[in-house]
């Protein structure tokens, strides 16, 4: 077990491979690993004995292969990021077991991938990374995600698809119902549900705000 110190030290030279090798932007930056890492020991808290040296590697390295919302392998980013995350992992002294470990935290903790968390580490890793998709952050996230793929950032005619299925792929808010709001049902940890849902009020309280300055009311379903 790490103490403190060598704690930092790892967390440093992990963020410094990430700030070299990770392809940035401004959903899935240096930024957003330091939140995962951050919600991870909050959690990691409460879920009893956990590894964080392979909590830690997996919260800075999850997202090494990062490929954009809409490319068309980017169910594969997280296998591939476990992948390119082994030699780094060695060369940091983590030993084969710690690699694995490390390796499949990353690999799971994706949506798109559809792989099951096996581990207390994986599980807790999954949970910090969807929380930093919900809440205040999570609404700057999603709209900043709609500016760089050139999306609205919601159907004029229907903001709240009261009329119209769901579709997060022509508009950002869409997103919210379609994915974020199920997000505390989905979540491993009883910490991670509480706050999930707390975030996702929030989100919640956002949009009636927004229904407000739009001149509409805000359905039933989004409140």
């Amino acid at each position: 077990m790490l103490d403190g110190t060598e704690l930092q030290e790892l967390r440093t030279a992990l963020r410094d491979v990430a700030a070299e090798r990770m392809a940035q932007d401004s959903g899935h930056d240096l930024a957003h690993l330091d939140r995962v890492w951050s919600n991870a020991q909050r959690l990691a808290r409460s879920e009893g004995e956990v590894d964080l040296k392979i909590l830690l590697g997996a919260a800075y390295l999850h997202d090494l292969v990062n490929l954009p919302k809409n490319a068309p392998n980017r169910s594969k980013a997280s296998t591939l990021a476990a992948a390119a995350a082994a030699p780094v992992l060695r060369e940091l002294g983590f030993d084969n077991h710690q690699v694995a470990a490390t390796q499949h935290a990353i690999a799971a903790h994706s949506f798109s991938a559809g792989l099951a968390p096996k581990s207390k580490e994986a599980r807790i890793l999954r949970d910090a990374d969807r929380l930093d998709a919900l809440g205040m952050i999570g609404i700057a996230r999603t709209f900043a995600v709609s500016g760089a793929l050139g999306t609205p950032l919601y159907d004029p005619q229907d903001p709240f698809a009261t009329s119209r299925d769901l579709d997060d792929g022509a508009f950002a808010l869409d997103h919210w119902p379609e994915k974020l709001f199920r997000l505390p049902e989905d979540m491993l940890t009883q910490t991670g549900k509480a706050i999930a849902k707390e975030r996702v009020a929030n989100m919640r309280r956002y949009a009636a705000v927004l229904a407000s300055e739009l001149g509409i009311v805000l359905p039933d379903s989004w409140s």
